[in-house]
């Protein structure tokens, strides 16, 4: 296939980024430590967007290292799934929900990714065995969805999706299986080059089972022609598209710019789902993460600014405890609700902590 070749001209090593972005001698010997632990990856479409004269360009940050990265601040696993994984690339965090990983690869390697320990990296937690992922998931009547993630599953090939839905689709209990993808936004002739995939995802999103994908764009200039013209056959083959954003400092940490986002987004069929705080990763959290009361003040700004579909996203930190909207801010509080929790007795629950304008995390609150 012709993105499987475009696919392998990507950018992944600092020699290849100098010939599209000026570099010091201080910064390139930076980089090479820092790509020496997490590799980098970006296809030429994504590389298109950058201006090259703007050091702060914003899709420059999301994608190309930096000397942050050399920060150590923060955790590695900060949502707790070691401790949900009920065999190697098979999580079940929530009752509904089963997680599969179903690579450790992607298209483009974002710098804030959540999973960074082990994108671009040999790994045990990969799903190996997918049969017994199968099974797990049969006998456990409680799961009405799966979401199939990685890494990027719209990387590997059109024959192992489809191998993905043949199996699922004989699991009476599922209501709807999801995709979480970056590929519409990273790299999308992956979408547009390859019709046998879009046959596949329309002959397997039916009336009663659909597919979702779940993108995410995190800032207007992603929405190029290109993209849009993935979302659109994306849309015409079925599937229905949503979109989590990430909340990154120096990306889209001011309201007009979350706000023209949400709008454009919903101008071209996708609906915006999620506006995730960035979580405390090593060598991304001193980088892109914004306080979580300068988060709630853009993100309550940035609604002001939008109509009623535009804002039906919901602002979440996905805690090892559970997903927890950020609801409002009053006095000395903010305060908080669970809107899925790992423990069930947590579900709905409504609660506050005391303001800490320096603190990202859950656990930063008093």
């Amino acid at each position: 296939m012709a993105w499987e070749k475009e696919l392998e001209e990507s950018i992944s090593t600092i020699a290849q980024l100098g010939d599209y972005i000026e570099l010091t001698p201080e910064l390139e010997q930076q980089l090479q430590e820092i790509v020496a632990i997490h590799p980098m990856r970006i296809t030429q479409y994504y590389m298109s967007l950058i201006d090259k004269y703007d050091p702060n360009d914003p899709i420059r940050r999301m994608t190309v290292p930096s000397e942050e990265e050399l920060n150590l601040l923060g955790s590695y696993d900060t949502s707790g799934e070691r401790e949900n994984t009920m065999m190697p690339g098979l999580q079940h965090k929530y009752a509904q929900t089963a997680l599969i990983l179903a690579t450790n690869r992607c298209a483009t390697y974002c710098r804030y990714c959540f999973r960074k320990r082990l994108v671009g990296l040999p790994t045990e937690e990969i799903l190996q065995r997918f049969n017994d992922a199968v099974k797990y998931i049969e006998n456990h009547e409680e799961i009405n969805n799966v979401l199939i993630s990685g890494g990027d599953p719209f990387v590997l090939s059109t024959g192992v999706i489809k191998e993905f839905l043949e199996k699922l689709s004989t699991i009476s209990h599922l209501d709807f299986i999801r995709f979480g993808t970056r590929v519409p936004v990273t790299f999308p002739d992956r979408i547009l080059e390859d019709d046998e995939l879009l046959t596949l995802l329309e002959n397997n999103s039916q009336e009663n089972r659909r597919i979702y994908v779940v993108t995410q764009f995190n800032h207007p200039r992603e929405i190029t022609q290109k993209a849009t013209d993935a979302v659109s056959r994306l849309i015409r083959s079925g599937v229905i598209l949503d979109n989590q954003t990430v909340l990154l400092k120096g990306v889209n940490d001011d309201p007009e710019t979350l706000a023209e986002l949400q709008n454009k987004l919903v101008g071209i069929g996708v609906n915006p789902y999620y506006v995730f705080q960035c979580r405390p990763v090593k060598r991304v959290k001193n980088n892109f993460q914004v306080p979580l009361y300068k988060g709630y003040e853009i993100v309550d700004r940035a609604k002001k600014k939008l109509n009623g579909h535009s804002k039906r996203f919901k602002y979440i930190m996905s805690h090892q405890t559970g997903k927890i909207e950020i609801v409002g801010v009053m006095e000395d509080n903010i305060y908080l609700k669970y809107h899925q929790a790992r423990a069930t007795e947590d579900l709905g629950k409504f609660f506050k902590r005391k303001i800490n304008k320096t603190g990202g995390w859950l656990d930063e609150l008093e």
